[in-house]
Order: structure tokens, then C-alpha cells, then sequence
């Protein structure tokens, strides 16, 4: 199952277990910890005390008491302390430890915030990216759906290179829609022809998309995969590109259930996030995600902010779908997969 970057209060997110960083007594002082033990009640704090304490990296569970989440994982993350302190390996050691402790209790929802990013002085960015990477790197051999929780956009930090250099990016290549713009005929025409009755194209979103067929693509060789359909050309990709099943549908952060449906169905609509998380995941080139976004009648537009960033990545051969949905989140656009 996929990871899911959303804005909540985790006190509130009804999955299967929310994970508390806490202190190494388990007491619930401050912070996410005081606010999940007042909002679980005082059995939580009953219980916890049995637990003889946790040491810092470790995880351990008890119930949840009054909160919407059936379980509480309780990690202990590391203080700040300049980055020298193995401060980075111990804190991917508590998302690592809680995530394997709801597995081992069978658990299918967990809900992160982002620990020792509070009290614990951890700076924000480095904190996020320790996150990702740590969730990532577990989903791609377990089935879980997991959640990091972030409560306003003042807890949520990009680095300040990544950030700087996708804000230079769309200040480069990020246009606002023109409504006066006046599409040319025989673009319109070449379109209509690929897609006769279906076509989930607006007008001034094809352009560009029609633009590079026109003076990018062989016609003929495009003409001959017509009939090929989305389902039936990214199962060809899988195969071209010598990937699992698994392997794709876990790198593209999209459920088994839904590659399921896709492989069984050859005339499966996805959305156009969909195609655009397989194609992260296939590692596929510019004109190979346009190609696969035309099946399904979609195209990369200069006026959507979502489509230029996804194009970033692409075009820097960074094929990581959860740093991208890292930047995608701090622009406030959708995310792939999930």
C-alpha cells in the first residue's frame, strides 16, 4: 500500500495505530506526547508506565484508549545536537522500529508526525527528508499504508536547495493559462485523429502536448501504436524495462488492488496522476511519459504548477516518488500515487 503526506491533527486520524514520539520514561510531558496522552486519557499513561521505559530508536505499543486509532506506537526520537551525535541514524531507526512493530502486530494504517522535529530541535527539513526516505525505503518490500501527518505548513520545511532550485525552475517554465490563446487547426486536427470522441484534452492544455508530435515525433510511428491502449503500453514498458509487477506498482506508491485492475482490464481509464506515477516509476523519459499521458488523453501543460514540477524531476533524472511528492506537498499540489 502506498505513503500519504497529509495535513491533520494526529490525535484525530483514524488508522490503525498513530505513532507518539515520546520521552524515554513514557510519561507524555509535552508536545505531540502530551497532547496524545490528554487526548487518549489517563489509562494511556497507566499503561505506559508498565512498559519500563524505551530507549531512544525503539518502539513500543499500547492501546489507544479513547483516540480514534486503535493502537499507540510510542518511539523515542533523538535530540539535536549539531549532526554529530548519530542523530540521522537513529532517528530512520524510529520510524524503521515502529513500522516493523506494526507489523509484527498485523497492523494495516499507520499515521506518522515527524518526529523529534518539536521540542527535540531537529531542523524541520532534515527531519522530513530522514521521514520519507525511512518510510520509503519500508514500503518497498512490506504492504502497509502509512500516513505522515504534518499540522500546519510552519511544520513542514523542504530543504532550502531543493526548494530554491524547483522555484527557479517554474519561475523559468511555469505560464499562466492564456484564454485569448488561439489554438492552430491542424494541431487540433492531428489531435482528433488520435483521439476521436474520448479526448479528456482542453484546448490550451494540448497545445504543447500536439506541438511536440507535430515537430518532435516520426507521425508514422506514432500512427502505428494507436490502437495500443494505456493498460496494454505500460505493460509493454514493464517488460521493456525488465521490472516486476511489484517492483512498478510499489515505485509508482500505488495499491496492488489498482495495478490489478489496470492488468486485467486493457481498456482501464487511469488519472492522469496515475499514468504520471508509473512513469516516476518506469524511469521513463520526457517523450516517453507524454506518449503514455496521450493513451489515456492527458498531456504536461506549462499552466499547471503540478505539471511543470513532475517535469523537473523528470528532466533531472530523479525518479524518487517520494521526494517528489516532498516538493509536490510543500507546493500545495497533489500527490502521485496514494
Amino acid at each position: 500500500m502506498p505513503f500519504e503526506i497529509i495535513r491533520n491533527d494526529i490525535t484525530k486520524v483514524e488508522v490503525d495505530a498513530i505513532v507518539n514520539p515520546t520521552n524515554t520514561w513514557l510519561c507524555g510531558t509535552g508536545g505531540v506526547d502530551g497532547a496524545v496522552h490528554q487526548a487518549a486519557g489517563e489509562e494511556l499513561l497507566t499503561e505506559t508506565t508498565q512498559l519500563g521505559g524505551c530507549d531512544i530508536g525503539d518502539a513500543k505499543i499500547t492501546g489507544g484508549y479513547n483516540l480514534p486509532s486503535r493502537y499507540v506506537i510510542h518511539t523515542v526520537g533523538p535530540i539535536w545536537e549539531g549532526g554529530n551525535k548519530n542523530e540521522e541514524f537513529l532517528l530512520k531507526t524510529c520510524y524503521l522500529s515502529a513500522l516493523r512493530l506494526a507489523k509484527v502486530h498485523e497492523l494495516e494504517t499507520v499515521a506518522f508526525p515527524l518526529i523529534s522535529s518539536g521540542t527535540y530541535g531537529y531542523p524541520k527539513d532534515k527531519a522530513l527528508s530522514i521521514a520519507i526516505s525511512a518510510i520509503g525505503e519500508f514500503l518497498m518490500t512490506h504492504d502497509m499504508m502509512v500516513y505522515l501527518v504534518v499540522y500546519d505548513q510552519m511544520s513542514y520545511e523542504l530543504s532550502e536547495k531543493l526548494f530554491s532550485s524547483v522555484t527557479d525552475y517554474l519561475d523559468e517554465n511555469y505560464e499562466l493559462l492564456d484564454e485569448n490563446y488561439d489554438l492552430d487547426d491542424e494541431i487540433l486536427n492531428m489531435a482528433s485523429a488520435a483521439y476521436p470522441e474520448e479526448t479528456l484534452y482542453p484546448e490550451a492544455v494540448l497545445h504543447d502536448e500536439i506541438k511536440s508530435i507535430k515537430y518532435k515525433r516520426n507521425l508514422e510511428d506514432v500512427l502505428e501504436q494507436l490502437d495500443e491502449t494505456f493498460s496494454e503500453m505500460l505493460l509493454r514498458l514493464i517488460d521493456e524495462k525488465g521490472k516486476t509487477d511489484s517492483e512498478t506498482y510499489k515505485k509508482a506508491n500505488i495499491d496492488r488492488r489498482l495495478f490489478s485492475k489496470i492488468r486485467n482490464d486493457k481498456e482501464y481509464t487511469p488519472s492522469k496522476k496515475t499514468v504520471l506515477s508509473f512513469a516516476i516509476s518506469l524511469e521513463l523519459s520526457l517523450d516517453e511519459t507524454k506518449d503514455l499521458l496521450m493513451k489515456s488523453g492527458y498531456a504536461l501543460s506549462k499552466s499547471s504548477k503540478f505539471d511543470v514540477i513532475i517535469q523537473y524531476f523528470i528532466e533531472n533524472n530523479n525518479y524518487d516518488i517520494f521526494e517528489i511528492n516532498e516538493v509536490l506537498f510543500g507546493f500545495e499540489q497533489n500527490l502521485l500515487g496514494v
